[in-house]
């Protein structure tokens, strides 16, 4: 046997060694290879503005009611619609629409030239800093689960400083543009 010979006959294992350990330690062992982390989808609250599909993180909805009565603020800002009596507590409900730029007027919802509201449409009521709030929405079209690598920042354009767009989810086809309710409803 030459000392080339030798060398790799040293080197590599010969068809009678035991290596059953050594080959499953160079195959991946399940015992030592890290677990993958699975995505933990977060659940939004899907609703309709206009055409556009919304959406806001379930942990910030308390509850979901019918358009009552609004009793209008007078000179108050012009996102506000009024404030509604739910339960024995007053609440401010807001069309986040003209924030959005998606209506140019308010519904007309309060006051003696007040009509019924669309039978779809809905208060969302939120938990934020501040107290409870109402948010006036077309429709609610449900609980939607995205998982993080589903949803993207937004875009550079639609950012500001107080920008309540806090980024764009998928699902399939459908998009669910994320609002970040602190920010929407906002002074």
């Amino acid at each position: 046997m030459s000392r080339f010979e030798a060398l790799l006959d040293a080197f590599f294992y010969r068809p009678d060694e035991d290596v059953g350990g050594l080959l499953d330690f160079a195959a991946g062992s399940d015992d030592l290879a890290p677990p993958l982390l699975e995505e933990e989808p977060v659940e939004y609250l899907a609703f309709r503005l206009e055409s556009e599909c919304y959406a806001v993180p379930i942990l910030a909805v308390r509850e979901i009611c019918k358009v009552p009565l609004l009793t209008e603020i007078p000179r108050a800002e012009p996102h506000l619609l009024g404030v509604m009596n739910l339960r024995g507590e007053l609440l401010p409900v807001y069309d986040v629409k003209l924030r959005l730029r998606l209506a140019e007027t308010p519904p007309l919802v309060a006051g003696p030239d007040a009509g019924l509201p669309p039978r779809a449409a809905r208060i969302l009521v939120l938990k934020m800093d501040d107290g409870p709030a109402g948010v006036w929405v077309d429709s609610v079209a449900g609980v939607v689960r995205l998982k993080p690598s589903m949803v993207e920042l937004s875009p550079a354009g639609l950012r500001g400083d107080r920008d309540c767009v806090a980024g764009l989810g998928r699902k399939g086809s459908q998009l669910y543009i994320l609002l970040d309710p602190e920010q929407a409803l906002a002074p």
